[in-house]
């Protein structure tokens, strides 16, 4: 399976498991506060993800010898805590307050767009036409997936402040990007789920919302090993494989789950915009998934330290041919060839 291939299922994957789990946290509105819920289900994917570590320690796993995180990546890791895990969800909690539901449900939809921009424009990613188009078309069904005309808006600082909450998401995912790329995703994701879940116990506690029961807890915070563990982990494998502007693109789809879901858990009834709204992200992943990026690149000399396998022709360093991923420092000499090939690691040349 290419990587290209890899990174579309692991970030349709990813949409998958984030978008069902918003009808299903809906079920407890009743009997927990939104603060409170998102403290517990981060909490759930932070400790689901260090389970997944022991285990993947304890019996060995094929990605068990990924990069770990080192002194050195501090500074990003801090960027990816402070922004996605702490700045981004109490300005949507902020902005959530001062606006309507549907309203702030189109406003959080600004978060893929803004990935996209700040990857092509600020970290030098790039999008063929085709690319682009497609992932023009997935965020044109997001949209309508959640408008509706005539819905009461809010003040300007609920609008600033879950549009401030989405630029904070866009830059996380650019930052995750590159970090995931040199560093073990399922590492990265647990620093930041149980950061996360720190921070929001922290301000449900703050605000006095009362604890729900015992199965509540218990459930939210399986919920929140599926929809902000795994899901995490997936999307960030999505990063590496694809680069931020894919995966936004890709990821786009999870509001679209969401609705689908919430046909058979809370009785929604489907109409003609929600057909339309498939059919346009079938067709804007087909677009994404479809397009192939070909042509003559120079690799200049550089030296890292990330997981890799000697049949990818970037990394022929070693006389001996060793076919399994591992990770060590390895350098790279000067290069100049041609292939198919997205935004990864290896590929943020400029591009006329």
């Amino acid at each position: 399976m290419s990587p290209h291939t890899k990174g579309a299922l692991y970030g349709l994957t990813a949409a998958l498991l984030f978008g069902m789990s918003a009808p299903v946290a809906k079920l407890f509105l009743a009997e927990v506060s939104p603060v409170r819920m998102a403290g517990l289900r981060y909490a759930g994917g932070g400790l689901g993800l260090l389970l997944c570590e022991w285990g993947r320690r304890r019996w060995g796993s094929a990605i068990v010898d990924d990069a770990p995180l080192r002194r050195a990546d501090l500074p990003l890791l801090t960027g990816i805590v402070c922004l996605g895990g702490m700045g981004g969800p109490i300005l949507m909690l902020l902005g959530l307050q001062r606006l309507s539901g549907v309203f702030g449900s189109l406003l959080l939809n600004l978060e893929a767009p803004f990935t996209i921009v700040l990857a092509v424009g600020l970290f030098k990613e790039h999008l063929t036409r085709k690319e682009a188009a497609g992932a023009a078309i997935i965020l044109l069904g997001a949209g309508l997936i959640g408008y509706a005309p005539f819905e009461p808006v809010g003040d300007l600082v609920g609008v600033l402040a879950l549009s401030g909450a989405t630029v904070c998401w866009a830059l996380d995912n650019n930052l995750t990007q590159r970090l995931s790329s040199l560093r073990d995703p399922l590492a990265v994701m647990k620093v930041k789920a149980i950061s996360a879940g720190i921070v929001m116990i922290g301000v449900g506690c703050f605000a006095h919302d009362r604890w729900p029961e015992a199965r509540v807890v218990a459930a939210l915070m399986g919920l929140g090993m599926v929809s902000y563990g795994v899901s995490l982990v997936l999307d960030a494998y999505a990063l590496r494989f694809v680069g931020a502007a894919r995966e936004a693109a890709y990821f786009a789809t999870a509001p679209f789950v969401g609705a689908a879901f919430s046909v058979p858990l809370l009785g929604d009834t489907w109409g003609s915009r929600e057909v339309l709204v498939a059919l346009l992200m079938g067709v804007g992943v087909l677009l994404l998934q479809g397009a192939r990026h070909v042509h003559l690149h120079t690799h200049a000399e550089t030296e890292h330290d990330h997981l890799h396998s000697h049949t990818d022709p970037h990394h022929d360093h070693h006389e001996t041919f060793v076919e399994d991923t591992h990770a060590h420092q390895h350098r790279h000499q000067p290069i100049t060839h041609e292939h198919a090939h997205v935004s990864d690691l290896h590929h943020r040349h400029p591009h006329a």
